[in-house]
């Protein structure tokens, strides 16, 4: 096989390894370290997969895949209104308002033939593409959203319980969830989160249609599904397809730094940027002029939802996302406040799917 070169920052050499072997504790020198162009090296793939392997750590390639490495600016693709290009080493954005005009909603994709396969699935050509769709029990998980989805609505007291309860108070919130407007579903462009987005919208044009949910009276649901690029998954530059191990190569450094592109791994500077312009422009949408609080529906990706919802509830370090983990399927409310999130569990490393 030819050999493979891949140009690596002293971020990837000196950051990474020193992780692994210092536990996080020399960000600062690995920082200044990777300013200094004089320390920017190329190395083959074998060079750089020796060096890391005598550290004890490597990155996981599937047989006969190529990398590509050519710079060392994290990549995004943004839609026109969005920043381009953001290299990831920008402040975090100001906080997004508390005045939103709509309530939203946050569902990750169901399972992904990705998923089954065990790949970093980010490349931004997947955008309008077929590639790593829904799996039979993805639409499974998409569909059954749609009850959960109404069973938050219920609960934030948006929609009433039942509507065999059919009470002066029930009568009151219908007309309330009325003057409210509708409920719209915004979608990451990738296969898996527009299948689900469309599995979920059935499904909840299905229960608004019986009687174990809300009824059609209450709730007005846009049949249309808007894509939008802002949501997108987090970009994992060269680490994408390859073994989804390879996510211990990000996450652990997000918890420390916020600004880390090593691999030319989107920093999660980089996506809470492009989250907050994406909000804001949603939520200025003019489709949403004539309604006090319509009810959005994100569907999107884990990383993507898991930094979006720290992020809106003012968690101080947004780099600690992958404590509060979305399966497959699973749709949140998303809060402002801190007492809004889930009770976080410890990261816990990635498993192979390869031999």
């Amino acid at each position: 096989m030819p050999t493979r070169r891949v140009i690596v920052t002293a971020l990837l050499l000196h950051g990474m390894i020193s992780t692994s072997i210092a536990g996080l504790a020399s960000l600062e020198e690995s920082t200044a370290f990777a300013t200094n162009d004089c320390y920017r090296c190329q190395k083959t793939v074998s060079e750089v997969d020796g060096v890391m392997a005598s550290q004890g750590i490597g990155i996981n390639r599937r047989v006969g895949a190529t990398v590509s490495h050519p710079t060392t600016t994290a990549i995004m693709m943004s839609s026109e209104n969005s920043r381009e290009n953001f290299n990831g080493l920008a402040e975090i954005p100001l906080p997004l308002p508390h005045g939103l005009r709509n309530r939203y909603f946050l569902l990750r994709h169901g399972q992904s033939y990705g998923n089954v396969e065990g790949v970093i699935s980010s490349a931004r050509a997947l955008a309008n593409s077929e590639k790593h769709g829904l799996t039979p029990l993805g639409w499974e998980q998409g569909a059954k959203s749609a009850n959960e989805l109404l069973d938050l609505l219920s609960i934030g007291g948006i929609l009433p319980s039942s509507s065999k309860e059919k009470n002066d108070t029930d009568d009151k919130q219908r007309q309330e969830v009325k003057q409210m407007g509708k409920v719209y579903f915004y979608s990451s462009p990738f296969a898996r989160a527009r299948q689900t987005a469309r599995a979920c919208l059935d499904g909840l044009l299905l229960a608004s249609n019986g009687d174990d949910g809300a009824s059609k009276e209450a709730l007005e649901i846009h049949g249309e599904i808007i894509m939008e690029d802002g949501l997108m998954e987090r970009y994992f530059g060269a680490l994408d397809d390859t073994d989804v191990i390879n996510y211990d190569l990000v996450w652990p450094l997000d918890m420390n730094n916020i600004t880390n592109t090593g691999n030319d791994v989107e920093s999660v500077a980089a996506v809470t940027s492009r989250l907050h312009d994406t909000l804001i422009r949603i939520d200025n949408n003019p489709i949403h002029d004539n309604a006090a609080n319509d009810i959005v529906v994100l569907v999107s990706h884990a990383d993507i939802l898991q930094i979006l919802q720290v992020y809106a509830a003012g968690v101080e370090n947004i780099g600690t996302f992958s404590s509060y983990r979305f399966a497959n399927g699973e749709v949140r409310a998303m809060g402002r406040t801190l007492d809004t999130l889930p009770e976080p569990s410890p990261m816990k490393l990635q498993k192979s799917s390869f031999p």
